[in-house]
């Protein structure tokens, strides 16, 4: 086709110097014998061109086209998402966003919701797809904990979706690394919680702040007719505990006296900024915050400053110390930071190996207590059955070597923490693609997550009664006091991967026997001293998973003190 261009006169008005550019138009060719655009004209040629229509019909098609090709990429790509779940049932699912509906109706009741997923699937095993998020496993299948934890421990490490998300605040520490580092850091933390002298050291302070904290501020509420928030003070009182033990400082959260201490205070907001991390549904968010230094990121690195510099300083403050009884002066100590700078380790490692312990200890027993204390308010038999155990056995059942003894007690503590696990859940990330016993497949990066919230009620593993809180499922296989003892962490005739409350496999808890120890003290001195009455009876707390699990909005008691005569009078009845 001829294109013929043609100078435009200027517009009346216009400068004759006007720009060469504004002084020529382009002409759009047509079909039609003379197309006149305000002074431009153009010939009509022999060799027609494509007419408008054409054009539009063209574009038309090519819209069609590309829609089609998304829709058969969204069906394949759908096709593929639901072949994830050949093995078991999960959340309604769309192409390109996933579950993100039902998640976003169910996410003030993600644990039920979960629960009720996994107790209508015949493996109890999904699989969670959405939008931003990693392809998701969660299974509450025992044979699947088993194989995670144990068979193939190798395949299912943290990995670094999980390590990103503590690494500022842990570090290198135990909790949050794998492979050969985190085995030698597993190989010296299990000699030093099995020494004798740590045992006695932890054993030393709970009664230490039983007798000089714990007791006056309960029987003070009681005087008074106070209100008391149990899960604040069970929360203080682990800290101080923790604190002592690893840290070998006191810092007086329970004291009255003392103002409330910053390094307490910068472990609750980093641990809550820290949990909003894992829940996010896009970790793209808190990654540019955190890269940006604004807002919720900003804060965290605040608070992690603070932690640092506290422990760093109390590890040059040791090293020191340390150094004076190399040259004469007084004995060793029994704390967990003493034993550890004598080991050699450098200051960093050692940092973040006692961040480490206190974020596990500080909230996990407090957790279990406070939940174990409300339950006894609604099941006053059960309290009575632990009272009787408790006072029958006088103040030696307290001590350590007594502890053995308490049956109903260490029953009452493993059913509360069957229904409210301290940790709601773990994750590990898939390091090779890999097919659970199930038949459920995994791919290589999925997140496989074992719900331990979940499996407590799963009527699979506990039988009909799952969801009733009844110490008979557990007085059937712990052994009499006459017995060979069974270890107070799982007991005898159940699987560690039925009960994962404290891990299994590798990475067992090594605190559970000091968390038994600190939980069974601290039950039986207020037990035998105090009853707790709720302020609202009826009221069901909430259920909150976070880092560690909270009461929804505490629990707040009045106190009464028990007498001699009230504490034979609550034991006996209802015999």
């Amino acid at each position: 086709m001829d294109l013929q261009w043609r100078p435009c006169r200027p517009r009346t008005g216009l400068a004759p110097h006007i720009s060469h550019a504004y002084r020529y138009r382009r002409t759009v060719c047509t079909v039609s014998p003379m197309l006149s655009l305000g002074r431009c004209s153009l010939p009509a040629s022999s060799n027609p061109g494509p007419s408008l229509e054409f054009l539009s019909q063209a574009h038309t098609m090519i819209c069609y086209m590309l829609w089609l090709a998304a829709c058969c990429l969204l069906l394949l790509y759908s096709v593929r998402f639901r072949s994830g779940w050949s093995h078991g049932n999960g959340p309604r699912s769309y192409p390109v966003i996933g579950c993100l509906v039902d998640f976003y109706k169910n996410r003030w009741r993600l644990l039920d919701w979960y629960t009720e997923l996994l107790a209508a699937s015949p493996t109890q095993t999904i699989v969670v797809d959405r939008l931003g998020a990693r392809r998701t496993v969660v299974t509450a299948n025992p044979v699947n904990v088993e194989h995670i934890l144990k068979s193939n421990f190798g395949n299912y490490p943290k990995g670094k979706p999980f390590t990103d998300i503590l690494g500022d605040l842990l570090g290198t520490g135990i909790f949050n690394v794998d492979g050969e580092l985190w085995y030698a850091q597993r190989k010296l933390v299990s000699h030093e919680f099995s020494a004798r002298a740590l045992r006695e050291l932890e054993f030393a302070v709970l009664e230490d702040e039983a007798r000089e904290r714990l007791v006056p501020a309960l029987g003070l509420a009681a005087a008074r007719g106070d209100v008391v928030d149990m899960q604040d003070l069970l929360r203080r009182f682990s800290f101080d505990v923790i604190c002592r033990v690893s840290l070998g400082v006191d810092p007086g959260c329970l004291d009255p006296a003392l103002p409330a201490p910053r390094l307490a205070a910068a472990f609750d907001a980093a641990a809550g900024i820290i949990a909003r991390r894992g829940a996010a549904p896009v970790a793209a968010v808190w990654k540019a915050k955190r890269a940006l230094d604004v807002g919720s990121e900003r804060q965290l690195r605040e608070e992690i400053a603070v932690i640092h510099e506290a422990v760093m300083d109390l590890i040059h403050i040791r090293k020191k110390e340390c150094g004076l009884r190399v040259n004469g002066g007084d004995g060793r100590r029994s704390d967990l930071l003493s034993r550890m700078i004598e080991c050699g380790y450098p200051d960093e490692a050692i940092r973040d190996m006692v961040i480490s312990f206190i974020m596990a200890g500080r909230d996990t027993t407090s957790s279990a207590l406070t939940w174990f204390f409300w339950l006894l308010t609604r099941h006053r038999d059960v309290e009575r059955e632990v009272l009787r155990e408790i006072t029958g056995g006088g103040a030696s059942h307290a001590a350590a070597g007594g502890q053995g003894k308490m049956r109903a007690l260490h029953a009452a503590l493993c059913e509360t923490m069957r229904l409210y696990p301290p940790v709601a859940w773990d994750s590990k990330h898939a390091a090779a693609g890999d097919v659970l016993p199930d038949g459920t497949r995994v791919e290589r990066g999925d997140r496989v997550t074992y719900f331990q919230y979940g499996m407590g009620r799963m009527e699979s593993i506990w039988g009909a009664d799952a969801g009733e809180f009844s110490l008979r499922r557990w007085l059937s296989i712990i052994p009499e006091e006459n017995a060979a003892p069974a270890p107070p962490a799982a007991v005898a005739g159940l699987s560690p991967f039925k009960y994962p409350v404290f891990q299994a496999g590798p990475r067992t808890c090594l605190g559970k026997e000091m968390a038994f120890v600190q939980m069974k003290f601290v039950a039986s001195t207020v037990l035998r001293r105090f009853e707790l009455v709720p302020v609202d009876e009826g009221r069901v707390p909430v259920f909150l998973p976070l880092m560690t699990a909270h009461m929804g909005d505490g629990l707040n008691v009045t106190v009464r003190s028990r007498s001699g005569e009230h504490v034979a009078s609550a034991a006996s009845s209802g015999n």
